[in-house]
């Protein structure tokens, strides 16, 4: 049960940032194919939770700034500061 525990602490990551981050570091540990297969679902099951965690925040934060720019999506280039 221990590790039901650890993975349900884990589920939710305290931002995007760390999301993308573990997802990185996740994504290189699948890659270099020296996992066990199990462990290779799991880790790809969290992966599918960091992904949709991510997306999630994305488009919550995409609903915002249409919001703010009145119902209209604009175009961000890096000149616009």
């Amino acid at each position: 049960m221990a590790t039901a525990s650890k993975h349900a602490s884990a589920a939710a990551p305290a931002s995007y940032e760390a999301a993308l981050l573990e997802l990185e570091q996740l994504v290189v540990k699948l890659e270099s194919g020296d996992m066990p297969l199990e462990q290779l679902l799991t880790q790809y099951q969290r992966g599918a939770q960091l992904l949709a965690f991510c997306r999630d925040r994305l488009e919550a934060v995409e609903a915002q700034v249409k919001v703010l720019d009145q119902g209209v999506l604009k175009t961000w280039t890096s000149d616009e500061r």
